[in-house]
């Protein structure tokens, strides 16, 4: 019966060819052992198996899939200490590795499982310290990333400060301007929101006091009076008299003391500018600003020697010559 049982297992290997035991490797040597166990040669798979595991150099997909052959061809041979040996060092490599029962017979996968089960606790261990493994190697990963994106980081803004300039404004500031009303102190300094607040306010306050100035000028009358007994001539005089008429009483003082109010206004809110910006004052102003570095234009590059000595040169020659009739004198020039 223990004889029948390997025959068994190759046949109903046989009747699936196509099906794929594991994915594809790396190690094109591992494909061809693959090949071979899928044709029942389980003591070629075996042996290359276990020669190919000691020579080394494997990566570890590689390596739990020659075990995985090894240990299912051991299994098929009846060698179940080899079998059992082989698919402990896969457990070890993959302690969550299952074998697919459409593929693998059942006394196989039976046989597996039954290994899993007595390597309970050390499969636990084995999945603890692999959860372990991949964290620190997670972690080594993200470090490495962060690491990158920093250099990454400063390599961009070494680029950005080498494409800059930084550029030094010194502003002198007049010292007299501080005088000037309507904000003209604040203004140079550059706090345009108080500058406008000061001309806003003495520009109300001066208007107002200018319509009130005409306003109360306007309530004034001229009277012309006669005067008799006089040391004149004819012992008459008049005297032209400017006065305001007592029916605008009210209106004279109400425009007398808005004239008189705004003006002081004006006047108050003139001395604490010109305070505000002598204490603000500062005799230059120095500002850094960084742009965007010009590009300099290209130099014209000399002349090289060999074009000099190229270059067309012209000759001139004067002759004189015998003819029939006397001397003739010819000018030739070359270029």
């Amino acid at each position: 019966m223990s004889r029948c049982l390997p025959l068994l297992l190759s046949a109903l290997l046989l009747l699936a060819p196509g099906a794929t035991l594991a994915q594809d490797a790396g190690d094109p040597e591992v494909a061809a052992l693959r090949a071979s166990f899928e044709y029942g040669k389980y003591a070629e798979v075996m042996d290359r198996a276990a020669s190919r595991i000691d020579r080394g150099g494997l990566d570890e997909d590689d390596l739990a899939e020659l075990h995985k052959l090894a240990g299912l061809a051991a299994f098929n041979l009846g060698r179940t200490d080899d079998a059992r040996r082989h698919l402990r060092a896969l457990l070890r490599l993959d302690p969550d590795f299952s074998l697919d029962p459409f593929v693998v017979p059942p006394p196989a996968v039976a046989f597996f499982d039954t290994l899993k089960e007595d390597m309970d606790t050390e499969l636990d261990f084995l999945r603890q310290e692999r959860r372990l493994r991949q964290e620190r190697e997670k972690a080594e990963a993200e470090r490495r990333e962060r690491e990158r994106l920093e250099a990454e980081v400063q390599r961009r803004r070494a680029e950005e400060l080498a494409s800059q300039v930084t550029v030094r404004t010194v502003e002198k500031r007049n010292f007299l301007v501080n005088f000037v009303p309507f904000g003209a102190g604040q203004f140079q300094q550059g706090r345009t929101s108080l500058g406008i607040v000061f001309a806003a306010t003495e520009g109300v306050l001066a208007v107002t006091s200018i319509i009130s100035f005409f306003a109360y000028e306007g309530l004034f009358e001229e009277r012309t009076i006669d005067l008799d007994n006089v040391l004149d001539p004819d012992g008459r005089a008049s005297v032209t008299v400017r006065y305001i008429p007592t029916s605008r009483a009210r209106q004279r003082d109400a425009w007398q003391l808005l004239k008189l109010s705004s003006a002081a206004g004006f006047y108050a809110i003139y001395a604490v500018g010109v305070v505000d910006a002598l204490f603000h004052h500062e005799d230059q102003v120095v500002r850094s600003t960084v742009e965007p570095r010009a590009e300099q234009p290209a130099e014209p590059l000399p002349r090289s020697t060999s074009a000099r000595a190229t270059a067309p040169k012209t000759y001139t020659r004067v002759g004189i010559y015998p003819t029939s009739g006397g001397l003739g004198a010819g000018l030739t020039l070359s270029f």
